[in-house]
């Protein structure tokens, strides 16, 4: 298992501004060909991992609610979790859990050896999203720039704080906690997301 701290989440070209996809499985390949975050790992087979992501997505939904969904796929053409966020202006009909359109579409890619790997970066995904401010802020942002930065601080310091809670041994959090919420429900999403 990696220190998943070591890694930059969300850096430059990680973030599809405005998706012009208005199907969902469209939009799930826009994401996937336009984020340099995959297109920068030589070895990454494009086409073959955004066919995975959207065969996934075929079998259940991953729009969790609140405008948010998070696609993913198996890859053993990644040695730690990678993550591109496609904001859809106008909303995407994703078949979510609670009706709404999907806004922030997340896309992971995973090695299928890494599992809790991937499930802790769902944790901090979910942790920061579930928040209806943070999920506002990021709506708001004037720049794919912007908009990158925020995840960037919020996401590697969630994580370098669950990170530090697991190597302390330290499971106590306050309930108000984002980390504490993201970790109560990965098994519950795990089930959902599959």
């Amino acid at each position: 298992m990696n220190n998943l701290c070591e890694h930059s989440f969300f850096s430059d070209g990680s973030v599809v501004w405005n998706i012009e996809s208005t199907d969902k499985f469209e939009a799930i390949r826009e994401v996937v060909y336009r984020s340099q975050v995959f297109r920068r790992i030589p070895q990454l087979d494009i086409e073959d991992f955004a066919a995975k992501v959207i065969e996934r997505e075929k079998v259940q939904s991953t729009g969790f609610g609140h405008g948010v969904a998070v696609a993913h796929g198996r890859t053993a053409d990644v040695s730690v979790p990678l993550v591109a966020l496609g904001v859809s202006n106008n909303g995407l009909e994703f078949g979510s859990m609670d009706g709404r359109p999907v806004q922030l579409l997340f896309v992971v890619a995973n090695h299928p050896d890494s599992e809790m790997d991937y499930l802790k970066v769902l944790s901090c995904l979910v942790g920061l999203v579930r928040n209806e401010l943070f999920r506002h802020e990021l709506l708001s942002c004037a720049s794919r720039t912007e908009l990158e930065n925020k995840l960037c601080s919020s996401f590697m310091s969630l994580l370098a704080k669950n990170y530090r809670q697991e190597t302390e041994g330290n499971e106590q959090c306050s309930p108000e906690d984002a980390c504490r919420s993201g970790f109560e429900t990965h098994q519950t999403l795990e089930r959902r997301l599959g």
